[in-house]
C-alpha cells in the first residue's frame, strides 16, 4: 500500500460521510453534522487515510494539550476501516498513524474503541494497539447492555412494575415532540436537584441532531393523567440501540415510571429484531470505581457485563 495521510478538512465532508454510511464499523455518531453540533467545544484533528485516491480508513478525532483523542466528544471512536481489509492491512494503517502523530508532535494518543458489541472486528484494532511497546490500559468502563441473542431475565419485581402500564392508566409516546417535554418537565431538573449537573446535549443541540438523524434519535415517554413521569432517549445504530438518557420525575420515582419504560422498551427492541440494548457505562468517582445501585438496576433489567478499554499509546515523549 502507498499510505497517505490528510488531516480533517470541510473539502472532505461527503467523502468523509459516505465512507461513514458505507462502513459496518461505524456508527451515526461518526457523520459530520453529528461531530460538529459541539465543534467550538474541542479542537477537530480527525484524520482520513487513503492508499493513492482510495480511502481506507477515518480517525474522528480531536487534539487537548498535544494528546490527541479519539473523539472527546463521542462515547467510543478509533480508527474506522473499509470493510474489505485484513488484518495485515489494518496493522499497517495503525502504524502509519502513529508514524504521522509522531512527526506533528503529537505527545500521546487516547483510544476509545467500540464497544465490543457493535463490530466484533474492532478486536483487531485493539490487539495493534495492545502489541504496541508503549501502550497501557489507563481506564476499563463497564458497559452493561441486554443480548437478545442470549437467555437474558429481567427481575420479577421489574416485571410486576411493568405488568402495571396498562391496568393503572400508563401511556407512553414516542414523537420528536416528546424531546422538549421530557428535557423542560423533567430531565434538567431532576438532574440539576439529584446531581447538580446538566444533560450533555442542550434542548436545542438534541433537536437538531433529532433533526439530521430522525431515525437513529427516538424519544419515549410514560405519563399517567397527561402528566410526564418519565422518559428514555434512544440512540439507534443498526443492530444496536442504547438509551443515552434516562430519567423519572419526583413524582415518576415514588410510581417506578422508569422502570416500566425500560421494560416495554427491552421488548419492543427485541420484538424488532435488533441485537443489544445498550444502558451505557456504570462507572463513577466512588472507591470502587462503578456505582453499585446502577450496576444492580441494570443487571435486574436483563444486562450483562461488557467491558471497554481506553487505550494511551505514548507517542513523543
Amino acid at each position: 500500500m502507498h499510505l497517505k495521510i490528510s488531516k480533517y478538512s470541510k473539502s472532505h465532508n461527503i467523502i468523509w460521510d459516505v465512507f461513514i454510511a458505507n462502513s459496518s464499523n461505524a456508527t451515526f455518531l461518526f457523520h459530520r453534522d453529528f461531530m460538529e453540533y459541539h465543534q467550538d467545544r474541542f479542537d477537530d484533528f480527525s484524520l482520513l487515510i487513503f492508499d493513492n485516491d482510495e480511502l481506507l480508513a477515518v480517525f474522528p478525532a480531536n487534539m487537548s494539550n498535544g494528546v490527541v483523542h479519539s473523539h472527546q466528544g463521542l462515547t467510543y471512536g478509533g480508527l474506522i476501516f473499509k470493510d474489505a481489509l485484513n488484518t495485515n492491512q489494518k496493522d499497517e494503517i495503525c502504524a502509519e498513524v502513529i508514524q504521522y502523530l509522531k512527526a506533528h508532535k503529537v505527545k500521546s494518543l487516547i483510544v476509545k474503541p467500540l464497544p465490543e458489541f457493535y463490530n466484533s472486528k474492532s478486536e483487531e484494532v485493539h490487539n495493534f494497539w495492545q502489541r504496541h511497546s508503549s501502550s497501557s490500559v489507563i481506564t476499563q468502563h463497564i458497559i452493561l447492555a441486554v443480548d437478545y441473542n442470549s437467555d437474558f431475565k429481567i427481575h420479577k419485581t421489574k416485571l410486576k412494575r411493568f405488568n402495571k402500564l396498562k391496568s393503572k392508566g400508563f401511556i407512553i409516546k414516542e414523537s420528536p415532540e416528546e424531546l422538549s417535554v421530557f428535557w423542560n418537565e423533567v430531565l434538567v431538573n431532576r438532574l440539576n436537584d439529584k446531581h447538580n449537573a446538566k444533560p450533555v446535549h442542550s434542548l436545542t443541540e438534541i433537536e437538531y441532531l433529532n433533526s439530521k438523524f430522525k431515525q437513529e434519535i427516538r424519544q419515549y415517554n410514560i405519563y399517567r393523567d397527561d402528566e410526564v413521569l418519565a422518559g428514555i432517549t434512544i440512540f439507534k445504530k443498526g443492530d444496536v440501540v442504547k438509551s443515552q438518557y434516562g430519567m423519572a420525575s419526583a413524582i415518576g420515582e415514588k410510581l417506578n415510571a422508569l422502570d416500566m419504560l425500560f421494560v416495554y422498551l427491552i421488548y419492543l427492541f427485541r420484538d424488532e429484531g435488533l441485537n443489544y440494548f445498550s444502558m451505557g457505562t456504570v462507572n463513577d468517582n466512588s472507591e470502587l470505581g462503578y456505582s453499585e445501585g446502577m450496576l444492580k438496576q441494570k443487571q435486574e433489567l436483563g444486562c450483562r457485563i461488557f467491558t471497554q478499554d481506553i487505550w494511551k499509546i505514548d507517542i513523543n515523549d
